[in-house]
């Protein structure tokens, strides 16, 4: 081989590691930032990586998912998040509540920032208008929060002889008092009297039932909350144990053995995350993209569990139920 030839031989490999870099810069890297741990969320991550899949993304082939878990310790959030910015990443999808939101958005005002929360974004100051979010911030905004008198309904008309309902409610959720207000008016308008009951540990959900038991609380409501969510095995398991019938704010809860729930269905929600995630990958802008909500709402019941209660559950329910588990 001639000497000139050599030398370009050795100059062209000298360049393959820059090369192979500025391939791999190409690939878009997306973060992932929750206050819970990825145990009890493995459909709704599923579901995430779906709605990137529809928009071109592939985790793994043309984009990387960089996750970070608080594990229900919110105070780590914000060090969570400086990392993400740290690591430069495309765009920031946040779930599990207000907190990660904030937390993403305290951390930057240049990354994309899509989120995923129940709380209004507009009173909570994440967008200006949901029409348009106007800053780097958008995303799904569902209701599960403000559907306190239709889940009350569908506990009345399982159980019209209930005159106690018992709510649960996590302090350290920013909505908690949102939540008990709304849902103290609408017992108040089915003639029920409200007990309200704190919990943000798993030793102070026990507590809770303990002082939610029959004579004192003829049902349960759980608001919905990203923690609890993440309990609901639990929850589910202490309801039976002290045969009261609860209502929860997604299927998740049913499906772990509580009896029944009305709300959005989170787990499209998730998916709805990552195809707005994948449009800010192909250029889009959160400023001009309108948040979405939900128009899907989901009424689950368990029939297995009702009938541990020794409940009927009513004609008119199992019609309108969109899936009643045996």
């Amino acid at each position: 081989m001639r000497r000139r030839e050599v030398i370009t031989l050795l100059g062209g490999a000298a360049t393959w590691p820059f090369a192979a870099r500025a391939q791999q810069a190409a690939i878009p890297v997306i973060g992932f930032l929750d206050s819970r741990s990825p145990e009890t969320l493995a459909d709704r991550l599923r579901a995430f990586r779906q709605g990137l899949k529809e928009t071109g993304y592939v985790d793994g082939e043309n984009s990387t998912i960089v996750y970070r878990w608080a594990d229900n310790q919110l105070d780590r959030l914000p060090q969570l998040a400086a990392e993400l910015v740290h690591r430069q990443v495309a765009v920031i999808a946040s779930s599990g509540g207000l907190p990660p939101a904030l937390a993403a958005k305290a951390a930057t005002a240049t990354i994309p920032i899509v989120f995923l929360a129940a709380d209004d974004p507009v009173q909570r100051g994440l967008v200006a208008t949901l029409a348009r979010p106007g800053g780097n911030l958008t995303g799904i905004n569902f209701f599960n929060n403000e559907l306190g008198a239709k889940q009350l309904g569908l506990l009345h008309e399982l159980k019209p002889a209930i005159a106690n309902v018992a709510v649960l409610v996590n302090p350290a959720n920013a909505n908690s008092a949102d939540i008990t207000k709304d849902v103290d008016a609408a017992a108040r308008s089915f003639g029920l009297q409200t007990q309200v009951v704190h919990a943000s540990t798993n030793r102070q959900i026990d507590a809770a039932f303990a002082t939610i038991v029959p004579g004192r609380a003829d049902a349960l409501f759980v608001a919905g909350d990203p923690f609890f969510n993440a309990r609901r095995v639990q929850l589910a398991l202490m309801a039976g144990r002290h045969a009261i019938p609860a209502i929860y704010s997604g299927r998740e809860y049913v499906e772990a053995g509580g009896l029944m729930s009305y709300g959005s269905d989170i787990v499209d929600a998730y998916r709805q995350l990552g195809a707005y995630a994948g449009r800010v990958l192909k250029g889009e802008k959160p400023m001009t993209m309108p948040v979405m909500q939900p128009t899907k709402f989901e009424l689950v019941i368990n029939a297995q569990t009702a009938r541990m209660l020794s409940l009927t559950v009513p004609l008119s329910l199992v019609s309108r139920a969109d899936e009643v588990i045996e």
